[in-house]
């Protein structure tokens, strides 16, 4: 992102308009995910835009990434869960099934 970003900005500046770092630091953040958003806000609050650089700021989104997917690789896999349907009318055996079925999710979600 931040070397498209460059290259933008540099063709932008051979045709001569020049943005200040405070509007090229914002037009980054406002364009960022809604997942990010949080982040966004942190930066916005805890930094001064004025004189934060790109450099800066993109060091500052880089380490988050790498925080967030340290985070996802040390979390638990979660189970997943698959139900047999079936489209014949329901016997005692069927509904035996059933009960044994539902009791063991019940078991296994309030494990979590």
């Amino acid at each position: 992102m931040y070397a498209r970003f460059n290259d933008i900005i540099n063709a932008l500046k051979g045709l001569g308009k020049v943005y200040t770092n405070h509007e090229l630091v914002s037009n980054i953040l406002r364009c960022l995910p809604v997942s990010l958003e949080p982040k966004v806000t942190e930066i916005e609050e805890a930094k001064d835009l004025s004189t934060l650089t790109l450099e800066a700021l993109l060091g500052s989104l880089m380490t988050h990434d790498l925080r967030m997917s340290d985070q996802a690789r040390n979390e638990p896999k979660k189970k997943k869960i698959a139900l047999k349907a079936s489209t014949d009318g329901e016997s005692d055996e069927d509904k035996d099934e059933m009960a044994l079925l539902t009791k063991e999710t019940r078991r296994i979600l309030l494990e979590k």
